[in-house]
C-alpha cells in the first residue's frame, strides 16, 4: 500500500515538474502568461520554472528574419509600367510588443513592405529605380520602419531586387545607350583628327625650312611600303632629288667653254657699190639683172 503511494506521488511529481519546467534555446525569449497576464520579466535562455495551471510560457525567435516582399506592378512618376520586388530583414527587439500588440508581425511586415514598395515606386522615375537604388531603398527601410517600431520590430536593411521592364522599353533604351556611345566615339574621333592636323602642320612647317627632311620622310615611306612582299612599288625620279643633287654639286669643276665667235667677214654680209647686198658664195641672188635690162 506503502509503496503504491510513494509510486503515485512519484508520478504526479514527475507530471508536475514536466509541466513546470521549460527550455529557453539560446536565440530566443519566453513570454510568461498568468493566468492571461502578461508577465513583465522575459525569460532568458537556459531553464525556465512555471506555476503548473497557472502559468503559460510563448517562446519569441530573436533572431533576423529575411522576408521576400512579392513583385508589386506599378506606375512610375514619368508614366512607365514596371515590376519590383523586394526583400525585407527585420528582428523582433521587444518581445511583449511582438506578442501583445500585434497578431502575426511576420504578416503585417510583409503587408507594410508591399504597400511601402508600391507607394515608392509611384513617387520615383524610372532613372531613380535604375541608378539610385541606394536613395530608395533608405526611404523604403524608413517608411518601413516608422509602424514597425509599434511592434518591438527593427528593420535592419530593405533591399530593392529586380527592375522588370516591358519590351519595348527595353529596346528603347537600347537605342539610346548605342547612340550615346556612337557620339561619344564621333567626338574622340574628331579630336584625334584635330590633334593630328595641328601635328602634321608642325610637321609641315618643319619640313618647309630644312628641305632635306622631306626627302628622309620620302625614303622613310618607301622602306615602310617595302616591307610588304606582296606589293609592287612604283617609284616617280622625284624633280626636288634632282634640285637637292644639283645644289650640292662640286662647283670646282671646270665649265664648259663657249664656242668661238666666227669672223666679222662671215657674220656680216658684203655690199656692193649701189647699197645691195651681195650673195654668198654657193647662193643663188634673187635679184634680177638690171644690166639685161
Amino acid at each position: 500500500m506503502i509503496v503504491e503511494i510513494v509510486s503515485a506521488v512519484a508520478v504526479v511529481g514527475g507530471v508536475w515538474l514536466a509541466s513546470a519546467v521549460r527550455v529557453v534555446k539560446q536565440y530566443e525569449r519566453g513570454l510568461v502568461f498568468r493566468f492571461g497576464r502578461v508577465r513583465s520579466q522575459v525569460r532568458d535562455p537556459g531553464l525556465a520554472l512555471l506555476l503548473p495551471i497557472a502559468d503559460r510560457m510563448q517562446k519569441v525567435n530573436m533572431q533576423v528574419v529575411t522576408l521576400p516582399v512579392p513583385a508589386q506592378d506599378g506606375i512610375t512618376r514619368d508614366n512607365v509600367t514596371v515590376r519590383v520586388d523586394a526583400v525585407v530583414y527585420f528582428k523582433v527587439v521587444d518581445p511583449v510588443l511582438a506578442v501583445v500588440h500585434v497578431q502575426d508581425y511576420r504578416s503585417a511586415i510583409g503587408q507594410v513592405a508591399q504597400t511601402s514598395l508600391r507607394s515608392i515606386i509611384g513617387k520615383s522615375d524610372l532613372d531613380d529605380l535604375l541608378s539610385n537604388r541606394e536613395r530608395l531603398n533608405e526611404g523604403l527601410e524608413l517608411m518601413i520602419d516608422s509602424p514597425a517600431l509599434d511592434w518591438g520590430i527593427h528593420i535592419d536593411r530593405v533591399e530593392i531586387k529586380d527592375v522588370a521592364l516591358p519590351e519595348s522599353m527595353k529596346r528603347s533604351m537600347s537605342r539610346q545607350a548605342e547612340a550615346e556611345r556612337e557620339r561619344r566615339a564621333r567626338v574622340i574621333s574628331a579630336d584625334g583628327e584635330l590633334q593630328a592636323s595641328h601635328k602634321l602642320a608642325q610637321a609641315a612647317a618643319t619640313m618647309a625650312d630644312t628641305p632635306a627632311a622631306l626627302q628622309l620622310r620620302l625614303l622613310e615611306t618607301v622602306v615602310q611600303v617595302s616591307a610588304e612582299k606582296n606589293s609592287t612599288l612604283v617609284l616617280p625620279f622625284p624633280v626636288e632629288l634632282l634640285r637637292f643633287l644639283d645644289a650640292r654639286t662640286d662647283p670646282a669643276a671646270p665649265a664648259a667653254k663657249p664656242p668661238e665667235p666666227r669672223a666679222a667677214a662671215e657674220s656680216s654680209p658684203e655690199k656692193t657699190s649701189n647699197g645691195q647686198v651681195a650673195p654668198r658664195e654657193g647662193e643663188a641672188s634673187d635679184v634680177p639683172d638690171q644690166r639685161s635690162r
